[in-house]
Formats: C-alpha cells, structure tokens, sequence
C-alpha cells in the first residue's frame, strides 16, 4: 500500500478522535453547562448534520483546486472547529465549534477515498479505503480512550485542544506524503450530480444512513447506558470505548478484504448481524461482562459495513465519484444524527438509558431490507438488458 494511505490514516485519526470523543464525554460537557444529558447530545447530532451538509458544500467549492489542496484546508478547517470547542464560553458557541469542525469532515473522507481509490489496482480499492479508514477506527482505540480519560480527569476543554493538534500533524502528513493529484480532467459538476439519478447510488446512500444509524443509537448514549444500567464506574467508559474502537479496526479490516470479494453478501452478514446484535444490547447492558462483549460487536459489525457501502458508491457512481463518495460520509454520520435525535427523544420519554439499542436494531435491519431490495433490482437489470435488445440490433452485430 502506497506511504501516502498513511497520510489519509493520520488526518482520518484527528478526525475519528474528534468525532467519537464527545460519547465518553457527555456527562462532563453537560455538567459543565448545566444542560441535560439529551441535550448535551445535539453535540452529535450538530456534528453529524454538519458532516452531512458540509460534505456536498466544501466538495463543490473544492472542484476547482488540485485535491491535495483540497485535503489541506478541510484540515485547517477541522483545527479552527475543534480550538473554538475547546474555548467556548458557553454551549452555543461550543455546538458551533463542533460545527465548524464537522463541514471539514464529509469532504475529507469523501475526498481522500478517491485519492485512496486511484492509488492502487483496481482489485484493491475496497482494502485502500479501508486502509484511510483504519485511522478513524484507530482513533477509538487510543484517540478517544485517552481524550476521554485527560476529559475526565484535567478537563474536556483539554481534550479538544489536544484534539486540535492531532490536526496540526494531519495537515503536515499530507503536505509531505500526499501526491499532487489533479482533479479529473473532463469532470464537472453536472456530471458529479448525475450519479444521483442512479437508483443503485440512493438505495447504497439510505443503507448507509439506516445500517450506520443503528450503531450510533447505542453508543451515543453509551456513558450515561453503562453507568446506570451496567453499574460501571464513571473511569470504566474509557475502556469500554478501547473495546468498541476494537471492533472497529478488526471489522473495517475484514470488510475492505471480504467487500473486493464479495460485497452484496458482507453486507447481508454485517447488517443482519448488527441488527441481531444491537437488539441483544437491550438485554446484555445489564451485565457488566456481557456488555462489554456486545460493546466489542457493534463495533466491529457496524464497521464492517463502511467499506463495501462507500466501494459501492464509488463504483455505481464510476466516471464522477468524488461528490457522491463525499456525500455518502455525510449519509453516515446524517445516520449518526438521526439515530442520536431518536435515542434522545426515547430516553426523554422515560424507556430508559437501553431503549436507543431497539431504535438501532430497528434502523439495522431497515438497511438490510434495502440491501435485499438493491440486490434484486441489480439482479433485475442484468438479466433485462439482453432481452431488450431488438433483433434487428441482434442481426446486424452478428453480420459485422
């Protein structure tokens, strides 16, 4: 794999740390503010709409520079966001902190997959995404475990400084390692938004929202959830999200190597499971052990979907993938909104800090049932366009 992947992993790392920090640290930031926990979790979901507009937005005003570029000041963008969370006097101007932080997001990765893409063979796309996405899974293993821990014990504004020059490094990786890749000759806009009248494309952008949606539900809640339900300590958080940042670096691995093999059936096995999974939570939360594992699962199953769903994107959208790569990050994480609103509003009416694991079983096997659908109408397709063909048409291939 090419040094510049690294690169891509290190700014993907500052990143992942960012986004999945503030789970560990919710109670802290709403304390701190003297706002509620369901509160304190439009944190997420203003982060997670900000990736979902941002991405769109900062891809288009990025055509006309070189992507290298491009990667660079999304980065700058990301270290501005996360320095005015760590100084916000009050919640609104840290909600815009994690705003400003989150537009630089979508773009990143929607961008940085296509440079990852056209690095290597085409049998090794799935794998080079993956590779870029490594960072962010990395980041759950030691980013966020130890943003959580200085979060709790010096102070989350310290956190997110540290945050900020996790992007410093970022920005400097890629000006060394990254080539100066042009942007594709020939491509413009119009033909970027074109990938949106395939129905494959929009089927592939809801099973991300709905299947990545699912894993959200559970773990933007997973402070407060482990700590009532399990009677975890407040320190135990931290090694609870060193196992689910695990999982993810185990099943984003899998998922690029089995997704260059066979993709429409990791998606079957890692939706379903999920689904099954995040149902068990439920019940599961109220052990310590059990919960652990479980934590561990979702983990690994919600991301062993993130490279077959953004390989399946780039490939229904071949010929002017970088928009619709970009906007299918801001479809995972307008799933992490969703599911963080959804999760908020069941544990507001009283179901209790276990209920978002039904809205994310719910949301999991909903992306299945799209999978099964996008399959079929593919499968539809194939056998269809030989039968078109008139045969006259048939006639005259055979005479030349």
């Amino acid at each position: 794999m090419p040094l510049a992947l690294l690169a891509l992993a290190i700014g993907a790392f500052g990143i992942g740390t960012t986004e999945f920090v503030i789970m560990g640290l919710l109670p802290e930031v709403a304390a701190d503010y003297g706002v509620s926990i369901p509160t304190a979790g439009y944190l997420v979901t203003g982060y997670a709409l900000g990736v979902m507009f941002g991405a769109p937005l900062m891809t288009v005003l990025g055509t006309k520079i070189s992507r290298k570029r491009m990667l660079m000041l999304l980065m700058g963008l990301f270290i501005v966001g996360n320095l005015l969370s760590a100084v916000a006097p009050v919640f609104g101007v840290m909600l815009i902190g994690r705003v400003v932080a989150s537009l630089a997001h979508g773009a990143f990765f929607g961008i940085g997959s296509v440079v990852a893409a056209d690095l290597v063979a085409p049998d090794k796309k799935a794998g080079a995404i993956a590779m870029m996405f490594t960072g962010l899974t990395v980041a759950n293993v030691v980013g966020v475990p130890l943003g959580t821990l200085v979060g709790q014990s010096i102070g989350w504004r310290v956190t997110f400084a540290i945050v900020a020059a996790l992007g410093v490094i970022g920005l400097a990786g890629i000006a060394k390692l990254v080539p100066d890749m042009s942007k594709a000759e020939g491509v413009h806009l119009r033909h970027e938004l074109a990938a949106f009248k395939n129905v494959q494309v929009l089927l592939a952008m809801a099973m991300t929202v709905l299947g990545f949606g699912g894993v959200f539900a559970a773990i933007t809640y997973i402070a407060p959830m482990m700590t009532h339900a399990a009677g975890f300590a407040e320190g135990s958080v931290t090694w609870l999200l060193v196992l689910f940042g695990l999982g993810m670096v185990g099943g984003n691995l899998v998922g690029g190597r089995f997704a260059d093999r066979a993709l429409m059936p990791m998606l079957y096995v890692s939706l379903g499971a999920l689904a099954l999974v995040l149902a068990l939570f439920t019940l599961t939360a109220h052990n310590k052990i059990l919960a652990a594992v479980t934590i561990t699962l979702i983990g690994a199953l919600g991301f062993a979907t993130v490279p077959p769903l953004q390989k399946r994107v780039l490939d229904q959208a071949h010929g002017a993938p970088t928009l619709a790569s970009a906007v299918n990050i801001g479809a995972f994480n307008l799933g992490n909104a969703l599911s963080a609103w959804l999760g908020g509003l069941v544990i507001a009416a009283g179901l209790g800090y276990t209920a978002p694991n039904w809205v994310g079983a719910l949301l999991a096997a909903a992306a299945l049932l799209l999978a099964i659908l996008s399959a079929a109408l593919e499968r539809r397709e194939t056998t269809a366009v030989p039968a078109s063909v008139p045969v006259t048409e048939q006639r005259t291939v055979v005479h030349h």
